[in-house]
Formats: structure tokens, C-alpha cells, sequence
């Protein structure tokens, strides 16, 4: 079992997801941004590595404007040998990595210049996966997409497109159930009609549920992986902040609720990606928890004192990073 993280570590100095604004493109600033990108990746997966986080979600900036066909810059083979780098450390470290494409990647539009983009970023988020060397246990992970009036249209829409998919990319696709629109329930049925696994999200299945209990609930999604071809099953793991809106996040990792969720798996093996907003702070005592369970491997020989930056409430505020620009 893992423990893991998406795209961002507070210890670091640096972001994988630099970019800049599509007015401003140039081939250069593409290579410049992609080289940094990668360089950041690299050195935040050792990070991981020394303290035994072995699951991470990429950013999907790696490379500005990946899927934009203004981007004309052969970086698939300017990086050929970076990306290599990165994928032979990945599994010489037993690292699972993944995308999440944004929430633009919408397969069951009723537009097609939607679909159209949408399949564009999947082709080229999971070309870096390829590039990688990475198997088919590194996914994409999506949401089914929009209601649009008609729950078993938009179900079946999707099933329609995903037909359509480049078989490299069908061989990651992975579906989230979440908090408002598409159920554990409506997940199971899409699989049943393409095969696609269920990531679960125990979190929005507390929001929206069909009064599965949550051991059932991760029985039923973890049925839909091939154990070969898909791995162990992905979960995304969160919990409702405190005092805010139903289906907000927290802040921290409950110590209490998390252990409470793992009570729940009964033998079942998941890799876990905390939806957490204080990231590896959170997955380093997550990983604890597995730990003191015989659920994940002895902590590594880290450097003394830890790599994890305490917070200090009189240290200088840190250079914001630079924002990433809407892709249009």
C-alpha cells in the first residue's frame, strides 16, 4: 500500500507545473519551462522517495500548452532522453505516478470541439507517460463529465467516445465518482460498459452514495482493476472540512478519520492519494499510520533533521510561484 500526493510540495524551492501565458509563447520559453519542469519533478520524486511517499500525482504543466496546437515545439524528442530519466527512477524506486487531467477533459460533451480537446489533452498527458517507459498501472484519471439532462445519455455518450479513444490511452483511462452528479453506482455502470476502472473517492461517496457502506463501496470499485494490466487500485482519500460548505476538503489529515477508513478495507490493498491541501505534511503521517499496521514497508534512512520544512511563523514569506495560464 502507498501513500500519496498531487503535483506540489510546500519543502520545495522549485514548481513542475512552470508556464506562462499563451500571448507570450515561444519555442524557447517551451523548452526553458519544460527543462526547469522536469528538473523540479525529478528532484521532488527523491524527495518522496527519501520518505517513503511512493505514490505521486504530475502536474499536468509539465509541458506549457501541451495539447494546444499552438505549441509547435518538438519536445517529445528534445526530452526523449529527460523523460526516460525520470520514468527508469520511477520504477527503479517502485514509484507509482498519475495524471489528473483538468476539468476541462469532458469525453461525454454534447460538443465536439469539447470532446475533441479533451481527447487532445489525454493523448498528450499520457505521451509523457509513454515516454516514461511507464506500464499501464500509470493512469489518467477523469471524471465521467457532465449530466446534461439525461444521467443514461450522458453514460452511454461516454461509453460512445471512449470507443473512440487511441488504445494507449484507453489502457490508462481510469473514472472518479464524485460529490454531485456521477455515483459509485453510475461509475459501475460505465465500467460494465467499457471496462474503464473505478478510482474511488471515499469522500465523495460519503456526499453521494446509493447507502453502499464504505467497505462495500471499496469492494466494489477495487473489482473493476485488472490486477496486471491496471495494478492496485487508486483511491483519492479525503474528509469534510470542519464548519464549511458539504464536499470542501480539509485542510489536514484527521488523524482519527483516517484510521477509522483504513478499518474499513478488511485486507483490501489500495494505493492512496490524500486530497489534502497541506500535501506531503499530511502523507508523511499517513504513511505512519500503514506503517504502525504493517500496511506499508519500515520507514527509509532519511537525512537528520528531516527534509520537511517545520512551519515557521517568522520566516520570510516565500516568492509566490508563478501562475499558471488558462489554457484557451
Amino acid at each position: 500500500m502507498k501513500i500519496g500526493y498531487p503535483c506540489v510540495n510546500a519543502a520545495m524551492d522549485c514548481s513542475s507545473s512552470t508556464t506562462f501565458r499563451l500571448a507570450s509563447y515561444s519555442d524557447e520559453r517551451v523548452a526553458t519551462a519544460v527543462a526547469d519542469n522536469v528538473a523540479c519533478l525529478r528532484r521532488m520524486l527523491e524527495w518522496n522517495v527519501a520518505h517513503g511517499l511512493l505514490f505521486f500525482r504530475i502536474g499536468s504543466s509539465i509541458v506549457p500548452f501541451g495539447s494546444h496546437p499552438v505549441n509547435t515545439f518538438p519536445w517529445q524528442t528534445h526530452f526523449a532522453a529527460e523523460f526516460r530519466a525520470i520514468g527508469d527512477y520511477i520504477k527503479a524506486n517502485n514509484l507509482r505516478v498519475s495524471f489528473h487531467p483538468d476539468q476541462f477533459v469532458v469525453l461525454n460533451s454534447p460538443s465536439a470541439d469539447i470532446v475533441q480537446r479533451s481527447i487532445q489533452e489525454l493523448v498528450y498527458q499520457g505521451s509523457m507517460l509513454d515516454l516514461m517507459g511507464l506500464d499501464g498501472t500509470a493512469k489518467l484519471q477523469i471524471h465521467v463529465g457532465g449530466l446534461y439532462g439525461d444521467r443514461e445519455l450522458a453514460i452511454s455518450r461516454f461509453a460512445q467516445v471512449y470507443a473512440t479513444l487511441p488504445v494507449a490511452v484507453q489502457a490508462r483511462l481510469v473514472v472518479e465518482n464524485d460529490d454531485r452528479l456521477f455515483s459509485l453506482r453510475d461509475c459501475l455502470e460505465v465500467h460494465e460498459l467499457t471496462g474503464v476502472p473505478i478510482l474511488f473517492d471515499n469522500f465523495h461517496h460519503e456526499c453521494l452514495n446509493h447507502g453502499e457502506p464504505m467497505p462495500e463501496a471499496l469492494r466494489l470499485a477495487a473489482g473493476t482493476w485488472d490486477p496486471v494490466a491496471d495494478g492496485v487500485p487508486m483511491m483519492d482519500y479525503s474528509s469534510q472540512a470542519l464548519g464549511e460548505r458539504k464536499g470542501k476538503h480539509t485542510d489536514d489529515l484527521v488523524d482519527d478519520l483516517f484510521a477509522a477508513f483504513l478499518d474499513n478495507l478488511h485486507g483490501l490493498d489500495f494505493d492512496i492519494m490524500l486530497e489534502i491541501k497541506n500535501k506531503e505534511a499530511s502523507a508523511l503521517r499517513a504513511v505512519a499510520q500503514l506503517r504502525g499496521r504493517g500496511l506499508s514497508p519500515a520507514a527509509p534512512n532519511v537525512p537528520s533533521p528531516p527534509l520537511t520544512l517545520p512551519a515557521d511563523p517568522n520566516a520570510p514569506a516565500k516568492a509566490k510561484r508563478p501562475k499558471q495560464a488558462a489554457k484557451t
